[in-house]
């Protein structure tokens, strides 16, 4: 039986069973916490502290909130003591690998069938956002994902989507189809005034480029809405 571990002694020192590269060789990274699999990236740890402390303090930094570390720049992370640059890039790159491991298992969906659909694919991109985004699923005539594009990123409470923009992005993925996507921070799932005026004017553009707007889904931390499920 292994007793609770101090933080102050090394890892090397620890039981086995609580090394977080024998844990994950034991028992699979899914068996790790949090803590544990950044600790493995960050390798060491300083004289004060283990890579396992460094690691809960770099979650703490960010609120425990792996999508708000995952938009933290080198610099916020090597202003935490005892994180140079090399565990800074080691922690990054990982991070983005995550990301695009995302986008190209959206680039291999089958077609989308559902605003279910839809909001599966997106909700690991923007439901815990403390910003509002605008994104864009790109779709062939078979509705099938050939690219997932983020237009914009602001404020709490708004974002700004040029229609130009929009429409470059699908011209240039030969898309026929577009669903359009924003994040709500607050948690409020009603479309704005603001958010329908911009449905209608891409829906009206789309019109004369041949290219049709599927749907907008609003997304937040506990579900979404279409609008086209809701006849809008």
């Amino acid at each position: 039986m292994a007793y609770p571990v101090s933080p102050s002694l090394p890892i090397k020192s620890w039981a086995e069973d609580d090394r977080p590269r024998e844990k994950l060789l034991l028992k699979g990274p899914r068996a790790l916490s949090d803590a544990e699999l950044i600790a493995i990236l960050l390798g060491s740890g300083t004289r004060e502290e283990t890579a396992l402390g460094l690691a809960r303090q770099l979650l703490r930094r960010f609120h425990d909130n792996i999508p708000e570390l995952s938009r933290a720049t080198s610099a916020e992370l090597m202003a935490i003591r005892g994180i140079g640059e090399a565990k800074a890039v080691a922690v990054l790159a990982a991070l983005e690998l995550g990301r695009r491991r995302q986008m190209s298992e959206a680039r291999s969906l089958p077609a989308i069938v559902s605003s279910r659909d839809a909001y599966e694919l997106l909700a690991p991109l923007m439901a815990d956002l403390d910003r509002e985004e605008f994104w864009l699923l790109l779709l062939n005539r078979a509705n099938k994902v050939l690219a997932v594009e983020q237009i914009s990123a602001g404020g709490i409470t708004s974002t700004v989507v040029d229609p130009k923009l929009v429409f470059r992005k699908a011209l240039d993925a030969r898309a026929t189809g577009i669903i359009l996507s924003h994040n709500h921070p607050s948690g409020q799932l009603k479309p704005s005034d603001p958010d329908i005026a911009l449905t209608r004017k891409l829906r009206q553009a789309g019109q004369v480029l041949e290219i049709s707007i599927v749907d907008h889904i609003i997304i937040t931390h506990s579900g979404y809405v279409s609008f086209a499920d809701e006849g809008l």
